[in-house]
């Protein structure tokens, strides 16, 4: 059975950092798209940053510069390195592996406040 189960969310000031971790089981993450999304109150879910299976990554315009997808294949685990955090980066973050039609990980919160 696949299970996606996200970690290291929390609450961060303004210009702070955090990394948050998507431990997988039951799929191999190097066989497929990974990705992290995210969604704010009242607004779509939106691509943070993914890594094709191709190796090609992506990151969304508002998070370039100071996010970092990264993905260890022996350990199973992506993760996303955040710098130089918003409060317009506060948002539920969505693990995810073979795109919207894929799996998803329950979500962690991350608040930017101060």
């Amino acid at each position: 059975q696949v299970q996606l189960v996200e970690s290291g969310g929390g609450l961060v000031q303004p210009g702070g950092s955090l990394r948050l971790s998507c431990a997988a089981s039951g799929i191999f993450l190097n066989t497929y798209t990974v990705g992290w999304y995210r969604q704010a109150p009242g607004k779509q879910r939106d691509l943070v940053a993914k890594i094709t299976n191709f190796g090609r990554v992506d990151y969304g315009d508002s998070v370039k510069g100071r996010f970092t997808i990264s993905r260890d294949i022996a350990k199973n685990t992506m993760h996303l390195q955040m710098y130089s955090l918003k409060p317009e980066d506060t948002a539920v973050y969505y693990c995810n592996v073979g795109g919207s039609e894929g799996y998803w990980g329950q979500g962690t919160q991350v608040t930017v406040s101060s």
